[in-house]
C-alpha cells in the first residue's frame, strides 16, 4: 500500500564523519550515494565528507570544493626534515592545514615524548601557505603529539622566546618553565594580516586537572611527574603571556587542545576557535546546498552522549532543523539515552551492525553493513 502525498527524493545532502578504524567520510559518502542512486537514479545527492580537524580534514575539504594538495619540505616533531602538505581551497585564498601533519602522534612512533616534541614543522607549513597568497588559514587541531603551547610554531613566524640570560631559543613542552620573555614585534610581517580559525572539539583549558597536561599528555608519552611538569610549563608560559602580551589565556575553554597551541594560536595570532563541524559546514556552504534539499544523511562511528555536545551529527542536524530539513544519521554503533539527539533535529538513528559482534570483527564488514543498511532506508522511503 502506497502512502498518499509521498515526496520524492530529488536532492540529498550527504555529511558524515569517517568510521575511525574503518572507513573515511569519502568512502561513506561513496557508499551511500551509490544506494541512494539504486533506488532513485534522477536524484542530486552532494557529497560532504567532514572531519573534525584530525587526520583527513585536508582530504575532506578538498574533496567537498576542489582545491589544491600542496606539499612542502618541513619537520617533524623532533626537528627532523619530512614532507608536509596543506591544501589550498577558493582559487587559493585560504590553507587547511592539520597539525597533525608535522607534530602528530603517529610521528613520534616508539619516541612519544611531550616534553621535547615541537610544532616547528606546523609554523612552516603556515608560512608556505601565506607565501603562497592564503589571507585564511584553518588549522586542525587533533591527534599532537606536542604539549609546546604551539610556541614551535610561533618560533617560525617570528615570535621570539628569551630565557633568563637573554638567549632566543624554541621552547618545547619540557622547556616552557625556562621562558622568561615573550616579544611579538619582531613577529613576520605577512601573517599580521591572515585570519586563523582553529577546529577544535575539546572544550578543555590551557592548565590544570581538566588542562591538556593532564588529560592528554599521558597518551602522547609523559610518565606521572612529567605531566605535573608540563602542566606548571604551561601555567608558567601563560603567566608570561599575560605579563607580556596582556592576555589572559589559561582558562580559555578549548586553550588546551592539541597540547595548547589553541591557547598559543590565539595569544600569537588572534586565531578564534570554532567547532570543527562548524568551521566545515561554513566553509562549503552548507546552509545555502540545504535551499531545496529533500533529506540528509549523516553519521560517525559511534553516537553517543558525547556527540550530542558538537559532534558532526548534531551539528548538521541543527543546521538541517533551522530549514525543515530531516536528518538521517547512520553510525557504525549508538550507546545510552539518544532522545536529545532528536530535539535537535536528528530524524532518526540507525546502526549498520547487523549481527552482535566484536568490532574485531565488523571492522570488516562496514562497507557492506553500510550498503546494507542504506539500501534498506531507502526502500522504506519508497513505501
Amino acid at each position: 500500500m502506497h502512502m498518499k502525498g509521498r515526496k520524492s527524493v530529488k536532492k540529498v545532502l550527504l555529511a558524515p564523519d569517517s568510521f575511525k578504524g574503518t572507513l573515511s567520510s569519502k568512502q561513506i559518502c561513496e557508499v551511500i550515494s551509490e544506494r541512494i542512486k539504486a533506488h532513485a537514479p534522477d536524484a542530486e545527492v552532494l557529497s560532504i565528507p567532514v572531519a573534525d580537524g584530525g587526520e583527513g580534514s585536508v582530504d575532506c575539504f578538498l574533496s567537498a570544493l576542489g582545491g589544491e594538495l600542496v606539499r612542502v619540505s618541513s619537520v617533524n616533531p623532533f626537528f627532523e626534515e619530512m614532507e608536509g602538505f596543506y591544501g589550498l581551497l577558493n582559487g587559493g585564498k585560504t590553507a587547511v592545514i592539520e597539525m597533525a601533519t608535522c607534530a602528530g602522534l603517529p610521528l613520534a612512533e616508539e619516541r612519544k615524548n611531550p616534553m621535547v616534541t615541537t610544532t616547528y614543522g606546523v609554523g612552516i607549513l603556515i608560512r608556505h601557505a601565506i607565501e603562497r597568497g592564503a589571507f585564511e588559514i584553518i588549522l586542525g587541531l587533533g591527534g599532537s603529539a606536542t604539549n609546546d603551547f604551539g610556541c614551535g610554531a610561533a618560533a617560525a613566524l617570528g615570535v621570539a622566546f628569551y630565557d633568563e640570560s637573554g638567549a632566543r631559543f624554541i621552547p618545547t613542552g619540557g622547556a616552557l618553565k625556562k621562558v622568561a620573555k615573550v616579544e611579538c614585534e619582531g613577529i613576520w610581517a605577512p601573517v599580521k594580516n591572515v585570519k586563523f580559525t582553529l577546529m577544535c572539539d575539546v572544550k578543555n583549558p590551557v592548565c590544570g586537572e581538566n588542562g591538556a597536561a593532564y588529560v592528554y599528555a599521558p597518551q602522547k608519552g609523559a610518565k606521572e611527574a612529567q605531566v605535573k611538569e608540563l602542566d606548571e610549563g604551561l601555567f608558567h608560559i601563560c603567566e608570561i603571556v599575560k605579563r607580556d602580551l596582556g592576555l589572559d589565556i589559561a582558562e580559555l575553554p578549548g586553550g588546551g587542545a592539541a597540547g595548547a597551541m589553541a591557547g598559543g594560536m590565539v595569544a600569537f595570532f588572534g586565531a578564534e576557535i570554532k567547532m570543527g563541524i562548524d568551521v566545515v559546514l561554513d566553509t562549503v556552504g552548507f546552509d545555502r546546498l540545504l535551499n531545496g534539499t529533500d533529506l540528509v544523511f549523516t553519521g560517525e562511528g559511534k553516537i553517543d552522549a558525547q556527540s550530542l555536545q558538537g559532534k558532526v551529527v548534531c551539528g548538521v542536524a541543527a543546521r538541517a532543523k533551522a530549514k525543515g530539513v530531516p536528518v538521517i544519521a547512520v553510525v557504525g554503533g549508538a550507546e545510552g539515552d539518544l532522545s536529545k539527539a532528536y530535539g535537535m533535529g536528528v530524524t532518526a538513528i540507525f546502526t549498520i551492525n547487523r549481527l552482535p559482534e566484536n568490532f574485531s570483527v565488523s571492522r570488516y564488514k562496514s562497507e557492506e553493513n553500510l550498503s546494507e543498511t542504506v539500501d534498506n532506508i531507502m526502500r522504506v522511503l519508497k513505501i
